[in-house]
């Protein structure tokens, strides 16, 4: 039988996800487990082992050539370990040869969620036909991931593009990875709904305190909710400048829980983007919202895992 398909691996805080990916980016077979983040390495493994059982039961595993993984990081690719900020038990986590060895020896490429984003976008999303882009994942984190000359570049050690902890601002708040005035601390979903609260915005009835109850309250007019979704933007757009003036890029593609504010997000965003892409060759730089949606992670690791055969 040919081995057509990709087992695709999507791991983050809260869900590990699985599926049986074809050539043209269709999930076949899905899988998915809540992630037990806040247990040991080997209860989370062990989501990881039922999912792929779950795909393995399945008729089509035997055309499954390979095994693409895109996991929250930071990820070292070179070593085949991942140690998510969100997963507490995993450090330096051998999950490249403990998927090898469950898979029944299938090879398993690496990389992290930005990037694995970024190859689904550049494979069938809003930075398809461009040579050269920047895809960010604004959530509860901010990532990234590049296309360059028309590959996926993921860097040595599955990495590079990632966007959130460039630092924007040299006197900023200290940041959990060590530096100060990262994109992340200025431009995540937490820290959006954190600059509002410490502004006085006030959540409604509900008691919703995340960014996009705050998004809802910028977009009927609350000033501090506003300034608070402006500020972001104008971290992002540092962070976009600074990588486009050093990469020189067509397109940078945001998406994430975060880009779903929409306008509120990518009108101060676009504005601020000119006001720091400035020379002439970033003056063709645009930006667009990610449209791939919840499936960009299995897509990305599959995406991914058949750039980097």
């Amino acid at each position: 039988m040919h081995t057509d398909l990709v087992a695709a691996l999507d791991i983050g805080g809260t869900k590990i996800a699985g599926a049986l990916v074809d050539g043209d980016g269709s999930l076949l077979v899905r899988a998915q487990r809540p992630t037990p983040a806040r247990e040991g390495a080997e209860a989370v493994m062990g989501a990881v082992d039922e999912v792929l059982g779950e795909l393995m039961a399945s008729p089509q595993w035997g055309r499954a050539g390979f095994v693409g993984i895109g996991s929250a990081g930071p990820v070292d690719a070179a070593a085949g370990t991942v140690s998510p900020v969100n997963v507490p038990g995993w450090r330096d986590f051998p999950l490249v040869e403990r998927v090898h060895k469950t898979a029944g020896g299938l090879s398993v490429a690496l990389v992290g969620d930005g990037v694995a984003m970024t190859a689904a976008e550049h494979w069938l999303g809003a930075a398809r036909g461009y040579d050269n882009a920047l895809c960010l994942v604004v959530s509860t984190g901010v990532g990234g991931g590049l296309v360059l000359g028309g590959t996926l570049r993921p860097g040595p050690s599955g990495n590079a593009g990632h966007i959130g902890h460039i630092s924007v601002d040299l006197d900023g708040d200290p940041c959990p990875c060590g530096a100060r005035g990262c994109v992340e601390g200025i431009a995540s979903g937490p820290n959006i709904a954190r600059r509002a609260l410490e502004n006085g915005w006030r959540p409604g009835p509900d008691g919703d305190e995340t960014a996009a109850a705050v998004a809802v309250a910028a977009r009927a007019g609350n000033p501090v909710a506003i300034a608070s979704y402006e500020r972001a933007a104008q971290a992002l757009a540092a962070g976009i400048a600074a990588t486009a003036t050093l990469a020189d890029l067509d397109i940078a593609v945001v998406g994430g829980g975060v880009a779903g504010a929409g306008d509120v997000l990518f009108v101060p965003l676009r504005r601020s983007l000119r006001e720091y892409a400035t020379l002439s060759y970033l003056r063709r730089l645009t930006v667009a919202p990610a449209v791939m949606g919840t499936d960009a992670g299995l897509v990305g690791a599959a995406a991914a895992a058949i750039a980097l055969r």
